[in-house]
This record gives C-alpha cells, sequence and structure tokens, in this order.
C-alpha cells in the first residue's frame, strides 16, 4: 500500500520570514499627539486637527492626493492649512509639514527593534503613506530598512493591497511568510487580502513581544519585553 507523507506546515502557519513596518505612530509617538500639537500651536481643541482632516472634504482629498504623489507639498499645506482657518485655527501654510514632523518624536524601542530583526537576517520593508518631505528626515533608511515602499513613490496608498504587494516584491518574499505592524486597522485589513499577517500597534510594550513572537526572535538582554 503506497503512503503519502502528511502536508507540509502551510506558509501561512510558520513563523514570520520578513517584516513589514509603518512609520508614523508605530516608529514615532502617536500620530494623534503629533496632531494634537499641531491643533494647538494653531490655537485649536485637542484632536481637532485630526478632525478637520477627516471631515474637511477639500483637506481630505488633498491629503489622499498627496499620499498618492499627485499632490506636492505646498499644495497639502495650503489646503489643510486654509481648512484648519475654517475651523478657527490660525496657522500659515509655509511649514505646516515640517512642523508636524517636528512633534513626531520617534519611539525609540521601535526603532530597535527594526535593528535587531535585520541583524537576525529578516528583511525589513518600510510602508508608509507619506507625509511630507521632511517626514523621514529623523531616520537613516539605508540603515533599518532593506526596502523602503513610500505612497507618493509608487503612486498607491494604503490600504490598497498593491502597495504590500510591491513591498513583498521588493523584498522577494511571499505575502503568507511576512508580518505587517501598523497603527490603523484597516490597513491591516487591506494586507490580510494577501494572507499577510498584522499586528495593530498600540505601544512598544504590547507590541514588542508579539513581532518576536511572530518572527521567532529571542529577546535581547534588558530589552523591553
Amino acid at each position: 500500500m503506497t503512503t503519502t507523507s502528511p502536508d507540509p506546515t502551510p506558509l501561512d502557519a510558520r513563523p514570520a520570514q520578513a517584516l513589514l513596518i509603518d512609520f508614523g505612530g508605530v516608529l514615532t509617538a502617536p500620530i494623534g499627539a503629533a496632531f494634537g500639537a499641531l491643533g494647538a500651536d494653531a490655537g485649536l481643541e485637542p484632536q481637532e486637527a485630526l478632525r478637520v482632516l477627516a471631515t474637511h472634504e477639500g483637506a481630505r482629498a488633498a491629503l489622499v492626493a498627496h499620499e498618492e504623489g499627485r499632490l506636492d507639498d505646498e499644495g497639502f499645506e495650503d489646503a489643510f492649512a486654509g481648512a484648519l482657518v475654517e475651523a478657527g485655527g490660525d496657522i500659515a501654510p509655509r511649514g505646516l509639514l515640517a512642523g508636524l514632523a517636528t512633534h513626531m518624536d520617534l519611539d525609540e524601542p521601535m526603532i530597535e527593534l527594526v535593528r535587531q530583526a535585520r541583524a537576525a537576517g529578516v528583511p525589513v520593508a518600510l510602508v508608509s503613506n507619506s507625509l511630507g518631505r521632511d517626514c523621514y528626515a529623523r531616520i537613516d533608511l539605508d540603515e533599518l530598512f532593506d526596502v523602503t515602499v513610500i505612497s507618493a513613490q509608487v503612486g498607491v496608498r494604503k490600504p490598497s493591497r498593491q502597495i504590500y504587494r510591491i513591498a513583498c516584491d521588493r523584498l522577494g518574499v511571499d505575502p503568507r511568510q511576512c508580518v505587517l505592524v501598523d497603527d490603523l486597522e484597516h490597513n491591516l485589513v487591506g494586507a490580510a487580502r494577501l494572507g499577510i499577517r498584522g499586528i495593530l500597534h498600540r505601544t512598544a510594550a504590547e507590541s514588542l513581544p508579539r513581532i518576536r513572537e511572530a518572527l521567532s526572535l529571542p529577546t535581547p538582554t534588558g530589552a523591553t519585553r
């Protein structure tokens, strides 16, 4: 009688072999805090800047166009600053994005996790929606990432599955071998359509052990658990 060996473990049930990671709100402090500081600079109440960006038709359309590379920094600044002024704020367009970037403090434990992953031989891709040319100025992209997939540069934004497919193709890995870390659930849902596993980021303390487990990374002595 002919016997067959059991099926191999499916790719999506094995430890992930590659890391896809967001920038704002994952490798930085929460993005809401940065927008809150921007709103305060404009004389608005907390959460007002994000509310305006989410609900003002012109600002929302400008953000999509900016993230897809169809609108430059100055065009987005004009639209967003105008919306903030309509909401009662006082802010000049020029320098708005640079000012926002200054409020996006780096989350050093998450940055260190990326270094540890690359040191362990895990391919790492930054997958980020654009938010100004100064957004990534405080990190060394070549040091931290094997590839960088920034929405304005590829013409497609999260949560479109296409941006994740680009990242996986550039890394040379099957999407089912990847784990994505992002602070927005709908971005994880988009990636899941390709079989990419997701970790919803809230704090480094919560995410670090989950990422290490997903990638089978050891916990370094003295590291944040």
